[in-house]
């Protein structure tokens, strides 16, 4: 095994270690590390321990976020609910919204909720997998820091906001697409970073309207609003990116307007004075049963005949698979369910900091 390969029960523990060692409770530290860790196992590093120091453990220690979360119910409305988050932990307040939406959705047939005043909530994806495993369709969305810029506009407005979208099929791995409606997104450019790349022409806007591509540069310049990243579909109309910025916008409204909640440049974290603030994010969750409809067994199969159609069309010359959502990251899971997570240097020295202000005992392969 490769000596930046750790095991999943090691960095599972590790990181459930660390939460509990910067104030969250041990049952909130599991449903955190379950979730960040979720990214690493479907292959998507952009948002698994890549971003466990930066994202959360930062903000915990610089007092914008709350290690302890105070999951408020608002208002319950029979299929509904309106929840305040007071800051907490993006994941907890997620994954216990969640579950109430599929809790309501099992009595009402349809249930959704929606979130004010949270935090990063990680994988979006991880929230629809909660109402597969129900035999339901799950949908998300949470609005973020402005980074994208309106189309024919310079100024980052909108968040990265992926609308996801999850159901269960009668294939080994269900349908989950979970993209960001920018074409990349903050934390794709962070990974760039950590591994000295270049960010692609056309993803990136300044204010001079010109394509940007030095990726640190970019990062510093998205929270001086002098770069703004493309919506998905590019800059201007030609590749059609007034698309991603109507989704872009979708997303914000329901991520808002349902719970009275903070949205555009109100998200961006910095106060009056320059100093961090909390985000005041929003989300919505959606859990569908489709026993209330044809049945569970019927809708995975015609679900499923639909993905087998698609990968069996014809194929572009030099290809030879067509595939469908979530179909990779079930590859990179059975490439990686028997080994680990890959950690580069960046995150190892992040990790190995971590353990020592905290005092825990761990070893990791890469010190061997």
């Amino acid at each position: 095994m490769s000596n930046n390969i750790v095991d999943w029960k090691t960095i599972t523990n590790f990181v459930i270690d660390a939460f509990v060692g910067y104030g969250v409770p041990r049952e909130d530290a599991e449903i955190c590390a379950d979730v960040l860790l979720e990214s690493d196992k479907r292959g998507i590093e952009s948002h698994g321990v890549n971003r466990f120091k930066p994202i959360y453990i930062d903000r915990i220690k610089a007092g914008i976020q709350n290690p302890v979360t105070n999951f408020e119910i608002v208002k319950d409305f029979a299929a509904t609910a309106v929840i305040d988050g007071h800051d907490g932990m993006g994941q907890v307040i997620g994954y216990k919204a969640m579950k109430m939406a599929i809790e309501k959705a099992k009595k009402y047939g349809i249930g959704m909720t929606v979130v004010r005043n949270s935090c990063h909530y990680g994988i979006a994806g991880y929230y629809p997998s909660m109402a597969i495993k129900e035999g339901m369709i799950g949908m998300t969305g949470t609005n973020a820091r402005p980074s994208i810029a309106p189309t024919f506009g310079v100024e980052n407005m909108l968040g990265t906001n992926p609308l996801t979208i999850g159901f269960p099929t009668d294939e080994e791995f269900p349908f989950i697409i979970d993209c960001a409606t920018s074409i990349t997104q903050r934390g794709k450019l962070e990974y760039y970073s950590r591994i000295g790349k270049q960010t692609p022409a056309g993803m990136v806007i300044g204010r001079d309207g010109t394509a940007k591509t030095d990726t640190d540069a970019i990062l510093k310049e998205l929270n001086t609003h002098e770069a703004a990243l493309a919506p998905l579909g590019g800059i201007g109309e030609e590749l059609a990116g007034y698309k991603g910025y109507g989704y872009a916008t979708v997303v914000e409204v329901l991520s808002a307007a349902l719970q009275q909640g903070n949205f555009l440049t109100m998200l961006s974290g910095i106060g009056e004075n320059g100093e961090k603030i909390p985000f005041h994010l929003g989300h919505w969750f959606i859990a569908i049963d489709t026993n209330a409809f044809m049945g569970l067994e019927p809708f995975k199969k015609t679900a499923g005949d639909i993905m087998r159609a698609l990968r069996a069309s014809q194929k572009a010359p030099g290809h030879d698979h067509i595939y469908t959502a979530g179909e990779k990251e079930w590859n990179v899971w059975c490439q990686r369910k028997d080994s680990g997570v890959p950690i580069n240097p960046a995150v190892q020295k992040e990790i190995v900091a971590v353990r020592d202000e905290l005092g825990l005992d761990y070893k990791f392969p890469w010190e061997e």
